[in-house]
């Protein structure tokens, strides 16, 4: 027997207008709908979180990680992740690198979107973390910490007159430029098809503007157009299409200048570019500059800049969430594995190219200062704190320092009164057919959750997909895999499952969220992908779940 639901919002549509919103969480009499596709050996089973005894494991759920936009849509995955999952995460989609633009201004019409039907539906959401390294709004925080206009004066620089030059010795890169008489005065004179500068000999600071000014004419009944750079960068003028300047020979012209210096040039000079339609004469030239008008922010500007920026993301989630999302990660990758303190535990990450918050507010007080104005800002727009949860997301935590170093600064923190109430561990898991491979697979795993139980926090397993390797550590794609090894995967699951749920104190337990719910190119899905309808079909890793999840 076997039984398809279309991809999509499925072919039996007048079914399911049968169903609301709100019967995705109903399953008594549960049959397909609004379920995706699946076959025997699989069709009597239920939803993966009604697998659970909530009376034992009062404090375990399973979560699903997915796209707003695939969500928003309500069509397959987010079908399947409201009948089968207690809640759903958003990964990065829901960070400030995406919602925050340079200005500042923050759009949430999408986790308004989204969370108004969870709302609809009786749903939840793990929320996304609040402050992290990368996923940020790095314009935004570049912009607010970008140095201050300050009010610089014009420093008159070098002049030279050349009606008091007798020989000139300056730089000749190409053609000819000499001293010469006109109407009884010297002046510098440049031939056609000559490089010459004009002033030269004074240091430039590429954050400097500088205004060179000189008085030119063009041989005796000519037009001549030139090019005009300034300390290696080209300065556009407005007489020709191509940039050129322009000047005739009826009166002396004064030629004005503006322009910043190319960044690798230290010594300045006004180099004349001529053409072919005559000589030019240059009377005198000279230069002056105003200085850089910006000031790095003083460390106490800095400081109420970045406190502004967290209060002002605060209260946008917040004023969105409406106390809606009572869980977070509050911190995203702390960890700096590249630097160690004196104790010899890892310190936290700081930047050398841009804005971290902690850069700014210091490691000891990094997450103390969050926490309390995300705490607030949550309480202020409907939440009740006492709902509220806040953990720490790490990634390679199977390193057992980097986990006791995680360990050691949520206890700082704590102690500052941060108030973290749980650690939101990362996995990266395979599973191996070579034997003695496996083996460590396992006991690396016991080992993170050993330890992560010795924490005393509530613990998340998060991006719970396992890959498959064959004995020669080659991935198995979901294309290629035999049922053989999907089962043992599948196994494998279920041992991770049962792990956690009897490592983990049963009140510590936060959960686990499916990185996948759906195979991607690896079979890391409770549904592989139909190639043709693109129809999602249950695997052995749906029962296998259900199974652990049970206590079989």
């Amino acid at each position: 027997m076997k039984k398809n639901i279309i991809n999509g919002l499925f072919a039996v549509s007048s079914l399911l207008l049968a169903f609301s919103c709100a019967d995705y969480n109903e399953t008594g009499n549960f049959t397909a709908l609004p379920d995706p596709s699946f076959v025997e050996p699989y069709a009597d089973l239920d939803p993966v979180k009604d697998y659970i005894d909530r009376d034992l494991y009062p404090n375990m759920s399973l979560g699903a990680q997915l796209k707003v936009s695939d969500f928003n849509k309500q069509e397959l995955s987010h079908a399947a992740a409201m009948t089968n999952f207690d809640n759903v995460a958003f990964g990065t989609s829901l960070m400030s690198g995406t919602i925050v633009n340079a200005k500042g201004v923050m759009n949430f019409l999408d986790m308004k979107d989204l969370l108004d039907h969870v709302q609809e539906i009786g749903g939840e959401v793990f929320g996304s973390p609040l402050f992290a390294n990368a996923n940020q709004a790095d314009e935004w925080l570049n912009t607010l910490t970008a140095p201050i206009e300050i009010s610089v004066d014009y420093v008159e620089g070098k002049v030279v007159d050349y009606k008091d030059v007798t020989s000139f010795d300056g730089t000749v890169e190409k053609g000819k430029g000499y001293i010469t008489q006109f109407e009884g005065q010297n002046v510098l004179r440049i031939n056609n098809v000559s490089n010459v500068n004009v002033i030269e000999g004074f240091e430039v600071n590429p954050k400097a503007k500088y205004t060179t000014t000189f008085w030119a004419r063009a041989q005796q009944g000519k037009e001549v157009s030139f090019t005009i750079t300034f300390s290696g960068k080209k300065v556009d003028g407005t007489a020709t299409a191509d940039g050129k300047w322009k000047v005739k020979s009826d009166k002396w012209y004064k030629i004005v200048v503006e322009s910043q210096s190319a960044e690798d040039v230290t010594n300045g000079y006004l180099r004349i570019e001529n053409g072919l339609n005559g000589y030019i004469l240059i009377q005198k030239a000279q230069v002056g500059y105003y200085p850089d008008n910006h000031r790095p922010q003083t460390a106490q500007e800095l400081n109420d800049t970045i406190n502004y920026a967290v209060k002002a993301w605060c209260d946008g989630v917040m004023k969105i969430n409406e106390g809606r999302i009572q869980s977070f990660d509050l911190i995203d990758e702390a960890i700096d594995v590249k630097a160690e303190l004196e104790n010899g535990k890892y310190d936290i990450k700081h930047s050398t190219d841009k804005i971290f918050w902690q850069d700014i507010l210091g490691s000891e007080n990094y997450a103390p200062e969050v926490a309390k104005v995300a705490r607030k800002a949550f309480e202020e727009h409907g939440g009740n704190p006492a709902d509220l949860k806040f953990f720490i997301s790490e990634s390679g935590l199977e390193d057992a320092k980097k986990l006791e170093s995680l360990n050691y600064w949520i206890g700082i923190w704590d102690n500052k009164g941060a108030n973290i109430d749980g650690i939101n561990a990362k996995l990266n898991l395979t599973y191996s057919e070579d034997e003695a491979t496996q083996a460590a697979n396992v006991a690396t795993l016991n080992t993170l959750l050993d330890n992560l139980a010795a924490t005393g926090k509530l613990i998340r397993l998060s991006n719970f997909d396992i890959t498959y390797q064959d004995a020669t550590g080659a991935n198995v794609t979901a294309d290629k895999i035999t049922e053989d090894q999907r089962q043992q995967l599948a196994d494998y699951y279920a041992y991770v499952i049962r792990s956690y749920m009897n490592k983990i104190p049963h009140e510590k337990q936060a959960g686990i969220c499916k990185g996948n719910m759906a195979d991607t190119s690896n079979p890391v899905g409770l549904w592989s992908v139909d190639k043709k309808s693109k129809d999602w079909v249950r695997t052995a890793t749906y029962k296998a779940f259900c199974d652990a999840l049970s206590g079989k």
